[in-house]
């Protein structure tokens, strides 16, 4: 499958199965997000893998947007490590722990797992209940796993605007 066929086919995926996702799997969707480019290659993603039940409990405390999934990564970056832009100061983490995100996004999928973007959540009872310091800043979660059978894409998932529109 190629890039462009892997970007259409992927969606945000809102019921999974209990079936655990293999720890192979884990490995290949974190290489996915060690080889991801970051500004100047600083790489201040941090990643939580949670499979624990009384890790998925506190996703469940931190956001509604975990869907069943028995895994969740809790994607991060380090403030002290992310690149800064020097006109204004601005950092590159937030954009950093996207890129990453993404790649997960599209491993998983490769790999025949479901996942979903959340950005639904409470990061500060996140930064409380995973005891994060002060320099790990919560960008999303992410939670993975086999669809279930009746998965499907949300209603609006095909509607994209014409590239024309994309254009400034």
């Amino acid at each position: 499958m190629g890039f462009l066929q892997l970007a259409t086919a992927r969606y945000s995926v809102r019921a999974y199965s209990r079936q655990p996702v293999e720890k192979e799997w884990v490995d290949v969707i974190l290489e996915a997000a060690r080889v991801a480019p970051t500004a100047c290659n600083r790489q201040p993603q941090r990643i939580m893998v949670i499979t624990t039940p009384d890790e998925l409990a506190k996703v469940d405390e931190c956001t509604p947007c975990r869907f069943g999934a028995p895994l969740v990564f809790l994607i991060c970056y380090d403030m002290d490590v992310c690149w800064k832009r020097s006109f204004d100061g601005a950092n590159s983490g937030d954009v950093d722990a996207s890129i990453i995100t993404t790649h997960m996004m599209m491993q998983a999928h490769e790999l025949g797992l479901g996942s979903c973007w959340v950005m639904y959540f409470d990061p500060a009872k996140t930064r409380e209940l995973f005891n994060l310091p002060e320099h790990i800043i919560p960008v999303a979660y992410l939670p993975v796993g086999y669809p279930v059978a009746d998965a499907k894409p949300a209603d609006g998932h095909t509607k994209s605007v014409g590239i024309k529109e994309m254009l400034l």
